[in-house]
């Protein structure tokens, strides 16, 4: 049996388990895409990668899990541009201009992914994921080190404009363009906390 390791929990996958995985996520992505993501059900992405309902419970609970393991990818790549990449998204910029910058890359991942954002987290299931978890740190250290205000709570009040349901609300029914939008943010981080 050939077995390769799983990435969420460290254990071994079984080959057929990783195929069915790489089956699902696909189908999941399209069917995400095709229709609003708020209705799609586990019947939907079951029946679009040709697996049993039990193929798809035995590693994810809901559609919401499964367009976050979706999104998780392109959010990690976001995170490690965070951590290691060239200012100023990446360390060495002030403030200001960091903040700026991670307004635009969560912008434009946004306008990619927004029906698996949609998907994944609206309300309180946003706030519950790592990625959140990891958005909030990086602008709570920034708010930290531009020394303005309450670190704590103005972390989540700059996070807020990047709700998924926000953006497709600006852009869809405001009608205001991806730049308009990521413009407003960095203007708002760049006047908050300096350049």
């Amino acid at each position: 049996m050939n077995l390769l390791e799983d990435q969420a929990g460290g254990r071994a996958e079984r080959a057929d388990a990783a195929r069915n995985r790489a089956k699902v996520l696909k189908a999941a992505e399209r069917v995400f895409a095709e229709r609003d993501p708020r209705s799609v059900t586990m019947v939907d992405i079951a029946r679009a990668a040709g697996v049993g309902r039990a193929t798809l419970y035995r590693r994810y609970p809901d559609p919401g899990s499964v367009a976050v393991a979706l999104l998780d990818e392109h959010e990690r790549l976001l995170q490690e541009k965070l951590m290691f990449g060239p200012p100023p998204l990446g360390p060495g910029a002030p403030p200001g201009i960091r903040l700026a910058a991670f307004y635009r890359a969560m912008i434009d991942l946004l306008d990619r992914h927004l029906h698996l954002a949609l998907g994944a987290e609206t309300g309180q299931s946003r706030l519950e994921t790592g990625a959140y978890r990891f958005w909030r740190t990086h602008v709570r250290e920034l708010v930290r080190g531009a020394n303005v205000g309450d670190p704590e709570a103005l972390a989540d009040i700059l996070l807020s404009p990047l709700a998924p349901e926000v953006y497709r609300s600006q852009r869809d029914d405001a009608g205001l363009t991806k730049r308009q939008i990521a413009g407003a943010l960095a203007e708002l981080a760049e006047r908050l906390l300096g350049c």
